[in-house]
């Protein structure tokens, strides 16, 4: 039986790339997903009006766009989109982000070979042997290198990524919803990584390329910065702690509803 596979697209304030990441979604890529969702995260430009006039003028995508009841968050909206996959009887769940900065293409090779199929999670990386960046300054690729080195001492897996725009996660891994207190921002995904080592789950770590142009940081690097270390300190001493509550506002239920 062929899997159900989801692709997810994380939204927010992405006009102007959002329609190239649509667009990047040819035939050949599209054979191995049963729907697209673009979950919409309050976005404050045209990001909505660009993914929906998009699909109406694609009626043959199997295309959905919904808004986050909230602005939740890149973590929030990963939590709306793995309750909409267990919910709707998918086996995975791909994430690519709207900002056209990873490209789908790099998991065909995978896809078509059912590499994902021996783990919970395949990780896109982009500093690993393979991996290609364009636009991305020497400066925070060493910083890069420098965390994913610190993840790796701390957790005992090899790290190569800590959280890049392209994702693959088994449903089956998701549906006890561990990550439900995980931060609803942009520090999701390095929780995601600690709970590799937690909760013992098989992931591979995947080379993908990478491209910055006219797309817009939201990530306050500083800040950032000190956030994340101060959660790998508490997980080395203290690995149950990521059992904990990371979220500024908790939230009941992450929800959204359809605008097409």
């Amino acid at each position: 039986m062929k899997d159900r596979i989801l692709l997810f697209i994380p939204a927010y304030n992405c006009e102007k790339q959002i329609v190239r990441v649509l667009s990047s979604l040819s035939e050949d890529v599209l054979k191995y997903f049963k729907e697209v969702i673009v979950v919409n995260n309050r976005s404050t430009d045209g990001t909505e009006e660009a993914a929906v006039t998009f699909a109406a003028e694609h009626a043959s995508l199997p295309l959905r766009v919904l808004r986050n009841h909230s602005n939740y968050g890149l973590g929030g909206s990963h939590k709306v989109a793995f309750s909409y996959a267990a919910e709707n009887g998918f086996d995975y769940v791909v994430v690519l982000h709207g900002d056209a900065q990873g490209n789908i293409r790099d998991f065909l090779p995978m896809l078509r070979r059912g590499i994902y199929r021996r783990y919970d999670c395949v990780l896109g990386a982009r500093f690993m042997r393979g991996s290609r960046l364009r636009g991305y300054s020497l400066i925070r690729t060493a910083g890069n290198v420098v965390y994913d080195f610190l993840f790796a001492f701390v957790t005992g897996r090899r790290i190569f990524d800590l959280g890049s725009g392209l994702n693959m996660y088994s449903v089956s891994m998701l549906r006890d919803r561990f990550y439900e207190k995980f931060p609803d921002g942009l520090t999701f995904n390095y929780c995601m990584v600690m709970a590799l080592s937690y909760y013992d789950q098989k992931a591979r770590f995947y080379p993908i390329s990478w491209t910055e142009t006219d797309q817009v940081s939201n990530v306050k690097m500083g800040r950032q910065a000190l956030n994340v270390l101060k959660m790998l300190f508490d997980f080395w001493h203290n690995p149950a702690s990521l059992e904990g509550d990371y979220r500024e506002e908790p939230v009941e239920e992450y929800g959204a509803e359809p605008v097409n």
